[in-house]
């Protein structure tokens, strides 16, 4: 297997241009199913890492009843309300989000939505029906365990982002060769695989990237879904799959080492992250 690492300039050189003629359809429609009673930061920071890396139109659909706290925390995104139960997706929310799939350049599904029927029920329609990448994170990871075989059947892209924790949930191991356990799991499953943590490893199970930015200031709740957002705006600009996963997590770590450079690793936020973004990419 050829393991890359990357810097900045690789990181830059993999972007693609901005299109003089483009509109906001040019650079990407990507959709996002996220969050939950008591967990609506996950899909605010999710869709404005999104934003952050490009994306022309981010979709947010959240249960019903977080909508108008969604739509008060976020100007950008187009927000939109989905059939809940107990504040979790439920399986009506079916319908109307495979409305939306023929039109999307690319899904995140997982970001504070809980474990229920209903989330479960989504998940595993997304995967079947979406023509596009699709990411899986946290919760959508979680309430896969029991479904796994479904990830064999796609016919697209999908990326899934566990920390170690998810990782060994869904069955995965992990010994001294980090990448070559995240690469075999990725062969088994059909994915290319974030494997989260100090040294994240990116790969598809033939390629993989070493990461060597992030810091420890990042461990606090909301850094994976600024992430994971910030994966599904590359993945929307037509960016391959282990690229735009490895870009991503590169420019995340930066963001976090700026963070720590400027705050100190105690105080610093995801929130800081987010607006770190625009000098890296510049």
């Amino acid at each position: 297997m050829q393991i890359f690492q990357l810097d900045h300039d690789k990181v830059l050189s993999i972007l693609p241009d901005r299109d003089p003629e483009g509109h906001k359809g040019t650079f990407g429609k990507v959709l996002l199913l996220c969050g939950s009673r008591g967990f609506t930061g996950a899909a605010y920071l999710a869709a404005m890492g999104a934003l952050r890396c490009g994306a022309g139109l981010v979709f947010l659909g959240v249960p019903e009843s977080i909508y108008a706290i969604e739509a008060v925390k976020l100007n950008e995104p187009v927000v939109f309300p989905l059939p809940d139960r107990d504040g979790m997706l439920a399986e009506s929310a079916v319908e109307p989000v495979l409305a939306r799939l023929d039109q999307t350049d690319a899904v995140l599904i997982g970001c504070g939505l809980g474990q229920s029927p209903g989330v479960l029920a989504v998940v595993c329609a997304v995967l079947e029906h979406a023509r596009c990448p699709v990411v899986v994170d946290a919760d959508g990871i979680n309430v896969l365990r029991a479904h796994k075989d479904i990830l064999r059947g796609r016919q697209y892209p999908t990326i899934l982002t566990p920390h170690l924790g998810e990782f060994t949930r869904f069955g995965g191991v992990v010994g001294r060769d980090k990448m070559a356990d995240a690469a075999r799991f990725a062969r088994l499953w059909n994915c290319t695989l974030v494997l989260k943590g100090r040294g994240t490893c990116v790969t598809d199970g033939l390629h993989g990237f070493r990461n060597p930015t992030g810091n420890p200031g990042m461990a606090v709740g909301g850094s994976g879904d600024v992430l994971a957002g910030m994966i599904l705006g590359l993945l929307g600009q037509g960016i391959p799959a282990l690229k735009a996963a490895a870009c991503a997590v590169w420019l995340h770590g930066a963001a976090g080492d700026l963070c720590a450079q400027e705050l100190g690793q105690y105080a610093m936020l995801p929130t800081d992250m987010l607006e770190r973004l625009p000098r890296l990419l510049k």
